[in-house]
């Protein structure tokens, strides 16, 4: 019987409004439902309640849990929603092993070559040595990992184009790019940043197997190589205009020919070509001489206007950004032959000009002279 209980249930009439409301209105917890149909399943105001094997196999649960609803209403003095509610876990803090000591510690650890042996440090390798160190706690490698990502050191290495510092001439050519840059749009003098990539033809050795209902299409990792080639950008950001083919080679005479399609097919009517790009070899006047009879060499350079990027500073022609662009949304699959790669490039480029997709350049000189200063001599 209810009345063995050593803690009785007693509701005000509140307190039930309240417990049937919880029941029947709103999204709340099903712990904290079962509790309060207990309560009310319990309550002894409006006269003794059934045994608790009725109350029990009526509500679903067992006796213990009834034993430990009437408990707890008790112990918070009558609270129902106290009661019915889910206890807060009360446990002390455990302080971390990793402290500012720990992290400065670790990141020195981390930071020097790796041992003899090792191409670089891995997070098992760093574990290993953490544990043979003495001023470090022993740390697991997931530990280990998280520390690193958030301070300032890297178990991996990343190739980059590192400017050299306080050096007259990256800054002084970047300073005439960005001139170039800041120039507005004027058809008789177009502004064309050009870029060249490699790219490897690769043909397929068996046939991929097509995406069908549950299943993604699948396709063979061996492949065939069928040779290179070199893929060139032409762009023209104010304008949003971009032109983009591959040769088979990257010859001085490759460059002169493109040169001589920019000029007299692409830009026919300009006065000047304003040419924004890198100093490969290939990239100046002589090819043009190596390629055409002297007069008509001597013509094409009279109408170009070349602007070289300074070394490291592959950031500031805005070709390289077409040629990202174009290696995602394009090259990014296996494409085997030279006359299927123009046909995708030349979709491509249709898809894109059509769009007038242009680039807005942020950078100026000003804000080049305060965010890269450490590139500037100091005088």
């Amino acid at each position: 019987m209810v009345s063995h209980l050593k803690r009785p249930v007693r509701l005000s009439a509140r307190d039930r409004e309240e417990l049937t409301r919880w029941t029947t209105t709103g999204v709340h917890p099903a712990s904290s439902i079962m509790r309060a149909r207990v309560l009310l399943a319990l309550d002894t105001s409006a006269g003794e309640p059934d045994p608790k094997e009725v109350v029990a196999a009526r509500l679903g649960v067992s006796g213990e849990t009834l034993r430990l609803v009437a408990r707890r209403f008790a112990e918070t003095g009558g609270d129902v929603l106290a009661t019915i509610s889910r206890k807060k876990r009360c446990l002390p803090p455990v302080p971390s092993p990793v402290t500012g000591e720990v992290e400065a510690r670790l990141i020195a650890l981390a930071c020097p070559a790796p041992p003899e042996g090792y191409a670089r440090w891995s997070l098992r390798l760093l574990e290993e040595h953490v544990q043979l160190t003495e001023d470090i706690p022993n740390l697991d490698h997931s530990t280990i990992g998280r520390v690193l990502k958030n301070g300032t050191a890297s178990s991996s290495e990343e190739a980059w184009n590192i400017p050299p510092r306080a050096n007259a001439e990256f800054a002084a050519r970047m300073e005439d790019v960005l001139a170039v840059y800041a120039r507005p749009h004027d058809p008789a003098r177009p502004v064309v940043c050009m870029d060249e990539k490699p790219f490897q033809l690769l043909g397929r050795v068996r046939d991929p197997l097509p995406a069908r209902p549950g299943r993604d299409a699948c396709e063979d990792s061996e492949y065939a190589r069928c040779g290179t080639c070199s893929i060139f950008v032409w762009a023209e950001p104010l304008r949003g205009w971009r032109r983009v083919h591959a040769l088979a080679r990257r010859t001085k005479i490759d460059w002169a020919g493109q040169v001589k399609h920019l000029l007299t097919v692409d830009h026919p009517d300009a006065e000047t070509v304003v040419l924004v790009m890198d100093n490969l070899n290939t990239h100046g006047i002589a090819s043009l001489y190596e390629a055409f009879t002297p007069d008509e060499a001597f013509a094409l350079a009279q109408r170009l206007e070349i602007h070289h990027t300074p070394k490291h500073g592959s950031w500031l022609n805005i070709a390289e950004i077409e040629l990202s662009a174009l290696s995602r949304q394009c090259l990014d699959r296996r494409i085997s032959d030279l006359d299927t790669l123009n046909a995708e490039l030349a979709a491509w480029q249709h898809a894109t000009n059509a769009n007038q997709r242009g680039v807005d350049w942020q950078v100026t000189t000003d804000d080049a002279r305060v965010k890269l200063r450490h590139l500037y001599p100091k005088g």
